[in-house]
């Protein structure tokens, strides 16, 4: 028995766009919000080998990020989507804040961690928060974009 406003799988437009949207969003949040903070509570985990860590991590995480972002855009072109919607809005505020962290953020904090690791000065920065409150927007935007895949466009 089927119940009434329910859909399977079968009746999501674009497959690929969901899918790609919820690994990008449990990388996201495990990586930023779980690994991040954990890594440092380990034993003999200092703050430049945890920073070193860290710009590993948030490098590979970055080039996953953008696989799951462009197997969207891809996809979201062979199923013909509609780009001026309140769903593809949300995906376009993720994706500015990849292409700012990818360009900006994470290339300062990784400078920032060298200055750490290799014992010299580091001046006072909020960068880092900024980082975060872009996580936390685009985690946001990725749960209201692979919700909107269940809605009526």
């Amino acid at each position: 028995m089927k119940l009434p406003h329910t859909r399977n799988m079968s009746s999501v437009k674009n497959p690929i766009s969901l899918i790609s949207t919820f690994l990008w969003l449990g990388f996201v949040c495990a990586i930023s919000f779980m690994e991040a903070w954990l890594k440092f509570s380990a034993p003999g985990i200092t703050l430049p080998l945890g920073l070193g860590i860290g710009r590993l991590v948030f490098e590979a995480l970055n080039k996953v990020e953008w696989v799951f972002a462009l197997a969207i855009l891809m996809s979201g072109f062979m199923v013909k989507e509609k780009w001026l919607s309140l769903k593809t809005l949300v995906f376009g505020l993720a994706l500015i804040l990849l292409i700012i962290q990818t360009l900006w953020t994470l290339p300062a904090l990784d400078a920032r961690a060298e200055l750490y690791i290799t014992d010299q000065p580091v001046p006072a920065s909020n960068l880092h928060f900024y980082y975060v409150a872009m996580e936390v927007f685009k985690v946001v935007s990725l749960i209201l974009f692979g919700i909107k895949h269940f809605k009526s466009n």
